[in-house]
């Protein structure tokens, strides 16, 4: 389908300067975010996906506005208040946030009527009951009363405000109940407004026992029972209304990494004020009289267009609780088996024979754990070197590197400590590390280590060889079975040399050094993608083809964008496969009517971040652990690897990109007017799911 010409963007070139400047050509990043979890929550309204992953799709639209609104939502604030200049699309921090505002409005007011609408009926007649207040019969109230006298009133604290009793300290994302009482209080003071906070150690789903319920799958919403029997709390006075509330924070760690003395120590206490860093938003149920909201926004310093009036449970995203809790698997996505690699059992031997290409969640994750356990036991092995970024608490991988050292090798890791919400995980695995005798280093001061690296160095005969492992995804194993991600294991000296001296950057503070076959971010990676898009572009000008095929998570970064308009200006055909926030305007007509873009968004988080260049019929193809983002271009530590060999860049191309590109079920196509179209099989055109279709070949 065609967009309307009449309501694309106008493009009139500046007197003076680039035209491809013009801020008309540039999506805001922060509208395109939000409108990515649109594109989430389709899926769960979507009647082709079994209910309960509906259900956790519904959750994870839910986590991510969390996260929007912790991250980027905050940036934005941070900005208007120091006065910051407009990003590439001209719009300035204050509008920007007013615009959040509404989107985020839409969103919210979707996200519940899904839950209240179509979720929770559906769950309902599949014997799966989230029963709200007004379903309670008497049986399931006198249970939920005794339940909240025994295990939760015990550990709860109410707060009657007035003078001595000020606001209390609420914590980020916490659950938490504003009552409205009236009455007196055994001392005779009168009663007015108090706030019920939730503690964490309560758990936010209650399941119902069946003799109880009558049913096998019943729950309860811990927010339902505190407002229930809020009397309970302040008996002698009687309760008006109780109305949930939670407040979102500024969740950015300021920490000055080159005025402190140990980083480790400094998060350390970031981390513990995180929780009650400035607010961003507030939740609050729709019913709570307008006195009382302008009383929180007022305790939290927020303006009305921080509030979000909330027809449901506050903290909707705990509901995925559910999913874990009911056993119920033709609710649920079929189980598989990834592939396992044939020989990893003598991986070196393996590797021997040839690179090794891992297809993640298709291809199990267990070589990459193989490959490290075999070389914490094997007497030829002298060194082990790896980036660490998220891996999770209790990571198999910390467990095998920590054998490693204990069996004598020379172990060092580069942990990233400022990986965002993975702070405290990482703290605790790098002193995991260091109790064991492991070299932890925390990269570089001002640039985030995002590159995912291994380096063995193994003794063979006379020689030393190095064997390397370079992904576009963590060392993380709960994550390699629901993100689609690549990954290579190779020996090949070049690549090796290459990870060798990365890491001696890392550690020693060498200074910058050419690679051979490796790009890195900050130095090479992005001039060396402007000069390949820019190659496209005389190849297209000199009457040769010029294609680009690009799949990555993001792209914001203003010179790229530009580079890429400029090739298609000179014919270059451009695909880009990007999941989220996309900047760049694809379809305008004498600038980029080359360009299309498409986001997938299926059962797995696609996360594989691909190059490929046409290059005169000679093709390059890269992976890499960076997104088009100013931070991964220019910010952070990131490695970017070529695929050497024939069939398995071929294969790449086939699997994670070409397949891709024949989605018509799970993509969505951005147009020139910045709005996302999803795809459906035309008449007479066959389904095509790409991620059904790799799952299919396992």
């Amino acid at each position: 389908m065609s967009a309307n010409i009449s309501t694309l963007p106008k493009i009139q070139p500046p007197s003076e300067g680039d035209p491809l400047r013009d801020p008309a050509l540039y999506l805001n990043r922060e509208l395109s975010q939000l409108d990515f979890n649109f594109r989430v929550l389709s899926q769960a309204l979507d009647p082709k996906v079994p209910l309960l992953e509906r259900l956790r799709f519904l959750c994870i639209s839910c986590t991510n506005l969390d996260e929007f609104f912790e991250i980027r939502a905050a940036t934005v604030r941070h900005a208007m208040d120091f006065g910051l200049p407009a990003a590439a699309d001209g719009l300035s921090p204050a509008t920007i946030l007013n615009l959040i505002h509404d989107r985020a409005a839409q969103l919210v007011e979707s996200q519940y009527r899904c839950w209240n609408e179509v979720i929770r009926p559906s769950l309902s007649e599949a014997g799966v009951r989230v029963l709200g207040r007004d379903s309670w019969n008497a049986r399931q109230t006198r249970w939920l009363r005794a339940y909240f006298r025994k295990e939760i009133m015990p550990v709860l604290s109410p707060l009657g405000l007035d003078p001595s009793h000020p606001f209390p300290k609420i914590l980020n994302k916490s659950l938490n109940i504003v009552v409205v009482l009236r009455g007196k209080d055994a001392f005779g003071r009168a009663g007015h407004l108090a706030i019920v906070r939730a503690p964490r150690s309560l758990t936010r789903i209650i399941h119902l026992p069946p003799r109880v319920s009558g049913g096998k799958h019943d729950f309860v919403l811990l927010s339902s029972v505190l407002s229930a029997f809020a009397d309970e709390m302040f008996p002698g006075m009687e309760v008006k209304g109780a109305y949930q509330f939670r407040v979102t924070r500024n969740s950015e760690l300021v920490v000055d990494e080159a005025e402190v003395e140990n980083l480790a120590l400094a998060l350390r206490d970031e981390l513990v004020g995180r929780g009650y860093n400035p607010a961003v938003r507030l939740e609050i149920a729709r019913d709570c009289p307008k006195p009382i909201v302008r009383t929180l926004l007022q305790n939290f310093e927020l303006p009305q267009n921080a509030v979000y009036l909330i027809d449901g449970p506050v903290n909707l995203n705990r509901v995925t609780q559910v999913y874990d809790m009911v056993a119920r698997p033709e609710l649920k996505y079929p189980v598989f088996t990834p592939r396992s690699l044939p020989g990893q059992d003598a991986i070196f031997e393996t590797v021997d024979d040839g690179d090794v290409l891992l297809h993640h969640p298709f291809d199990g994750f267990a070589p990459v754990l193989e490959l490290i356990r075999q070389s914490a036991t094997d007497p030829q092995v002298l060194a082990i070197k790896q980036t660490l970024y998220r891996t999770g608490k209790d990571s198999a991988i910390v467990d095998a590197l920590i054998l490693a050292a204990r069996n004598g090798k020379d172990v060092t890791v580069v942990v990233e400590l400022r990986a965002r919400f993975d702070e405290d995980a990482n703290l605790g695995e790098a002193d995991r590390l260091q109790e064991a005798g492991v070299q932890v280093v925390y990269g570089v001061v001002g640039f985030k280590t995002h590159g995912k690296m291994l380096l063995i160095v193994r003794r063979e005969g006379r020689k030393l060889r190095r064997y390397v492992h370079l992904g576009t995804g963590n060392y993380h194993s709960g994550t390699a079975r629901a993100y689609t991600d690549l990954g290579l294991i190779t020996a090949d000296a070049d690549i090796g040399n290459d990870v060798h001296l990365l890491f001696q950057q890392l550690s020693g503070l060498a200074p910058s050094t050419k690679l051979k076959r490796l790009l890195q971010s900050p130095f090479t990676l992005h001039p060396g993608m402007l000069k390949k898009i820019e190659r496209e572009a005389k190849l297209a000008r000199s009457g040769k083809p010029g294609r680009i095929i690009v799949k990555i998570n993001a792209i914001n970064e203003p010179q790229i964008i530009r580079a890429l308009y400029t090739a298609s200006q000179a014919g270059v055909q451009i695909d880009l496969l990007v999941r989220g926030a996309c900047t760049l305007r694809p379809g305008v007509p004498g600038v980029s009517e080359n360009i299309r873009v498409r986001s997938i968004v299926g059962r797995f988080l696609e996360h594989s971040r691909i190059y490929w260049f046409g290059n005169g019929g000679e093709p390059e193809l890269y992976c890499a652990s960076a997104d088009w983002l100013e931070r991964n271009l220019l910010h952070r530590v990131e490695t970017c690897f070529p695929i050497l060999d024939e069939a398995l860049a071929a294969r790449v191309y086939r699997e994670a990109l070409q397949n891709y590109l024949d989605d018509n079920t799970d993509a969505w196509e951005l147009d020139a007017k910045g709005e996302y179209r999803k795809l459906s099989p035309a008449r007479g055109e066959a389904a095509h799911c790409a991620q059904a279709r790799l799952l299919a070949k396992i």
